[in-house]
């Protein structure tokens, strides 16, 4: 198949799966085209059957805002019609499959299908503003097939916008050979030089991630063992942060590592990962994490219970509570073979439940499906 991937090229759960699965698919076969305004961060090197389309914003001065969608609409109906594409697979209902619509139509109804990948974001926040409601639900409604990446998600989104189609669940997925347990890691003792445990946290820092949360987690374990915090990422949350770890007297324990692409080379140094979100509608972080084998502990809202299973592979605790968080860190952390334990159920449940090779297929079946009509 000739297949477009539309995305944000960002470090964002969306970005990376569409890069993810666009090179899988690559592997298989298929020729896949990126549609961006940037080439997508963990689009590294050279990779056979991929190719990247760069989307040209027009800085015309009437425009008081650079019409993205429009530039983007162009695009995909350029790539289409030079490349004769079979699916234009859209990661986010706006501006995305609108977009993709749109291109659609200037190509007088011809042209490929659309898939449309529910991602959260378009839903939980953007979906939630009056003025995109019905941009949303058209573009849901005007897609040929449509996906969300968790059980959670469907249903909120066939609830919330009255959806009378069918939207098929298609679980996030990782390559478990690259986040591994033993895949090429950080020095552990760059970060813990006194043999500390190693707390970690990775987010685009906005107000849903809970960055703060973190910091207090790290603060109750720190009274009763020694404790650093790893925060990857960058955002607007990042300041407020720093003066809580002050307030608290844990600053010279938090460490801040910016944006990582090779994420995978720190996972594997934390003893615990911390995902406190109060918004999560599946969870990447949380099964890269695993993949790597490190347990997380995180909150009971969204997709994360049907990736994580209390007791096993992480905790789950209702939004906000810091106290039963940095309880459950501590008794995994003072229990050797239960974090032995934890750790060997989280690589398991990544290896036999989300690895690319299981889930990518489902993406195929779905395309091949979407194309017979």
């Amino acid at each position: 198949m000739k297949i477009a991937m539309v995305c944000y090229p960002t470090h964002g759960g969306s970005g990376v799966v569409a890069t993810e699965l666009g090179t899988a698919l690559a592997q298989h076969g298929h020729d896949v085209h990126f549609i961006s305004y940037s080439a997508p961060f963990r689009l590294r090197g050279f990779h056979e059957h991929v190719f990247y389309h760069e989307v040209d914003v027009s800085a015309y001065p009437l425009f008081k805002y650079p019409p993205y969608d429009l530039s983007l609409a162009a695009k995909i109906m350029e790539v289409a019609n030079e490349y004769t594409l079979d699916i234009v697979h859209a990661h986010y209902a706006i501006p995305h499959a609108i977009s993709a619509y749109l291109a659609k139509q200037m190509m007088r109804g011809g042209g490929p299908k659309i898939v449309t990948t529910l991602h959260g974001t378009d839903i939980t926040l953007v979906g939630k503003d009056v003025s995109f409601k019905a941009a949303v639900k058209f573009g849901i409604e005007e897609s040929d097939g449509v996906t969300a990446v968790s059980r959670y998600l469907a249903e909120r989104t066939t609830a919330e916008f009255a959806i009378k189609r069918d939207i098929r669940v298609v679980y996030n997925f990782v390559d478990v050979e690259r986040f591994s347990p033993k895949a090429p890691r950080c020095i552990r003792e760059h970060f813990a030089p006194r043999g500390e445990r190693i707390l970690m946290h990775a987010s685009n820092f906005r107000g849903v991630k809970r960055l703060s949360d973190t910091v207090e987690i790290l603060a109750r374990v720190r009274e009763k063992m020694p404790a650093r915090l790893l925060l990857v990422g960058e955002g607007p949350d990042r300041q407020a942060s720093h003066e809580l770890a002050r307030k608290l007297g844990v600053h010279d324990d938090v460490v801040y590592l910016g944006t990582q692409d090779s994420i995978e080379n720190l996972l594997g140094c934390a003893d615990l990962f911390l995902l406190p979100s109060s918004e999560e509608s599946f969870g990447l972080a949380a099964l890269e994490a695993m993949s790597c084998g490190t347990p997380v502990i995180a909150t009971t809202i969204g997709g994360l219970p049907e990736v994580i299973t209390h007791g096993e592979d992480g905790c789950l605790f209702a939004v906000g509570d810091v106290e039963g968080m940095a309880s459950a860190a501590l008794n995994i952390l003072q229990d050797e073979e239960k974090l032995a334990a934890m750790r060997l159920a989280a690589r398991h449940k990544a290896e036999t439940r989300f690895r690319q090779e299981q889930i990518v297929p489902q993406y195929e079946k779905f395309y091949q499906e979407v194309l017979g009509g």
